[in-house]
């Protein structure tokens, strides 16, 4: 598959998309990047900022497998990746597929189980399977995460550790629509209280499962120069002498800079990654990836404030 369907794919997504979304333009394009790459996504906003929205119309312009799972505190690991039940009349244990059995998975307000319920994912995000007593059940190659958690409610929610955010390709900061945006928002859908029904809309499937395959492939051969992997792995470094930081980005952190960076130029109508497309790309692949120490904290440091600091300070390739 060459570049130029690609993009006619992803145009075609955007239009659809954009029949139930107004605006929210950047947090489309990184999901979109994301989609490409076959990256895990974590939207964070206030409620209302149509995140839930947002993810099944991104899953209606996709001929994928959907499932969405409602995180609540007595949610169990069982409930996500299933759990094997004795069947009386064959004297045999079946296995009973949780909703983690699909292509495109959407884990709602994921932060509001407690942390042995989100472990229940990091496999999956991992390796693209689960193992249940003792036997694995690969997930397939198209398997993606995009869960959603609200950043203001402290009470009744579990912050996602370390090692769970490190699953996550993009961390995206939906926020509140500019005015124009927000009249719009009200005209197409303020005739409603509840949230609006797909259906309504019309959404088409604009690829499958196999078109999506190829297109991974095509974004694959974008090329990445040694002076672009040497600018990504300095910035990544970077972050870890950073006196304001307790804890940088790891390894991982470049090849997922690396490779979303291979799907940004791909979205700008490129076939070759330039300085630009990592700078852009720097802030949703490492704000979860990095942890502020108590000094930068007192000091109103935030992640991506360090992070702008630190992209100023590396050094890019001409």
């Amino acid at each position: 598959m060459n570049l130029d369907v690609v993009r006619g794919t992803v145009e075609s997504l955007k239009v659809e998309v954009r029949k139930v979304i107004v605006g929210q333009d950047d947090t489309i394009e990184l999901m979109l990047a994301s989609l490409l790459v076959g990256g895990h996504i974590l939207l964070e906003g206030v409620p209302g900022t149509a995140k839930t929205l947002l993810t099944q119309a991104f899953a209606a312009s996709l001929s994928l497998r959907f499932n969405r799972i409602q995180f609540t505190p007595d949610l169990m690991p069982g409930d996500v990746i299933g759990t094997n039940l004795f069947n009386f009349q064959t004297n045999e244990f079946v296995l009973t597929k949780g909703a983690i059995f699909t292509e495109l998975l959407l884990a709602d307000e994921i932060n509001r189980s407690p942390p042995k319920t989100q472990a229940a994912l990091l496999q999956a995000m991992n390796e693209r399977t689960v193992t249940i007593d003792g036997r694995d059940y690969p997930l397939g190659e198209g398997f993606m995460v995009i869960a959603t958690q609200n950043p203001i409610e402290q009470q009744g929610t579990y912050p996602l550790p370390e090692a769970q955010l490190d699953r996550f390709l993009f961390k995206i900061q939906v926020g509140y629509p500019d005015r124009d945006e927000e009249l719009e928002v009200v005209r197409r859908h303020g005739a409603r209280s509840a949230m609006p029904r797909l259906a309504d809309f019309g959404l088409r499937a604009c690829t499958d499962l196999d078109g999506l395959l190829a297109i991974r492939s095509a974004v694959e051969r974008v090329t990445l120069t040694d002076q672009i992997i040497e600018y990504i792995v300095d910035l990544v470094r970077s972050t870890r002498d950073h006196a304001s930081l307790q804890v940088g980005a790891s390894p991982r952190a470049a090849n997922m800079l690396a490779t979303s960076s291979r799907a940004l130029a791909v979205l700008r109508g490129r076939d070759f990654v330039i300085p630009d497309d990592v700078k852009e790309l720097a802030l949703p692949a490492l704000r979860h990836r990095i942890v502020p120490n108590a000094a930068a904290e007192i000091e109103g440091l935030t992640a991506d404030r360090i992070l702008r600091q630190t992209i100023d300070r590396t050094s890019a390739p001409r």
